[in-house]
């Protein structure tokens, strides 16, 4: 019998597994073949650890479920309406041989694709199912409810064997195509040295014509005049930047230069010292004497704190001339 068939994961099953007066039949691990109904198909490839070994992401529409043996009530296959099938992903893996195939069908070509005729189709593809069977109640004639649960039915794993597809037979041969494309790039002359594109535009190289390269000892060398100022205004913006860098450095606490600035090169700074008495005396004594050497000596005006420093130097000068003795 074909019946319509919900998710396991309704309420109403849920529900049903709770309710003691329902009479149900349950199933686990039924061997089953489920439609469905393919929406894309895309070749993607493996991680590097399988040599990016490539295979088909299979996405579609679950549409039916069809039982390898008969279940209660006559029950065969399963349909469900469309868009209220699950979503089914399946992933299917190419053997050695078939990847041999696609490789002489051009796999490595630009114009490899995957076949359209292979999408929007019903693929029939092996599953493992769970059942609950809901039983109409006594003396009905109605039909029973079915619930179905899928194992794996977002990571289906398929193959030519377990599928009975052998997808290589779809694939369009490109292998024209792939060799014209090799010929094409082996016809193709080697760039020389001239088509290799250059770091610097034409006027920082001061070409005058596209196309046009400086030659040393030439009218075409950049003027001197222009690289020195450019040099040297590129030197100062460095020294500047390099400069505003050491003073970050010597603010930022637990620095090198933090440290240092600190802790040596304050202590090695030259302070100014507040003049003693002696050295203000020796000064005045300086200027006394050199006023003396000019023909006189200008007396200390009222006031003057270098009277007394004045008086000391004319009694030393007078012994002097007097061959004073000291001590004597």
């Amino acid at each position: 019998m074909r019946t319509a068939g919900l998710p396991m994961a309704d309420a109403w099953a849920d529900r049903a597994r709770r309710d003691h007066g329902t009479k149900t039949y349950h199933h686990e691990k039924l061997t089953a073949e489920i439609g469905v109904l393919v929406e894309s198909v895309e070749l993607q490839h493996r991680a590097l650890e399988e040599n990016y070994r490539p295979y088909l992401h299979v996405s579609g529409e679950l549409r039916s479920v069809a039982f390898v043996d008969v279940l209660p009530f006559g029950i065969t296959e399963v349909v469900y309406s469309p868009g209220r099938g699950e979503k089914v992903d399946a992933f299917y893996e190419f053997d050695d041989q078939q990847l041999i195939v696609l490789a002489r069908k051009g796999y490595f070509g630009r114009a490899f694709r995957v076949p359209e005729q292979i999408i929007g189709i019903e693929w029939e593809l092996p599953a493992t199912v769970n059942t609950l069977i809901v039983a109409p109640p006594d003396g009905d004639a109605g039909a029973p409810v079915i619930f179905t649960q899928v194992h794996h039915i977002a990571q289906l794993e398929i193959d030519a064997d377990t599928s009975g597809y052998d997808l290589t037979d779809y694939f369009a041969d490109h292998s024209t195509s792939v060799k014209a494309q090799a010929d094409s790039v082996a016809a193709e002359p080697s760039p020389g040295p001239e088509a290799s594109s250059s770091l610097f535009t034409d006027n920082e190289l001061g070409l005058t014509h596209q196309g046009e390269r400086p030659r040393s000892g030439t009218q075409h060398d950049m003027p001197t005049g222009t690289v020195a100022s450019h040099l040297r205004r590129v030197e100062s913006e460095v020294s500047a930047e390099r400069a505003k860098y050491r003073a970050e450095r010597a603010r930022t606490v637990g620095t090198p230069e933090f440290l240092y600035h600190e802790h040596v090169a304050r202590a090695l700074q030259t302070t100014t010292v507040p003049p003693t008495a002696l050295d203000q005396e020796r000064d005045r004594d300086s200027q006394a004497h050199a006023k003396t050497a000019q023909g006189g000596t200008k007396p200390p005006e009222a006031g003057d704190e270098g009277g007394p420093a004045s008086e000391r130097f004319d009694d030393l000068d007078t012994a002097e001339h007097d061959d004073f003795i000291p001590g004597s």
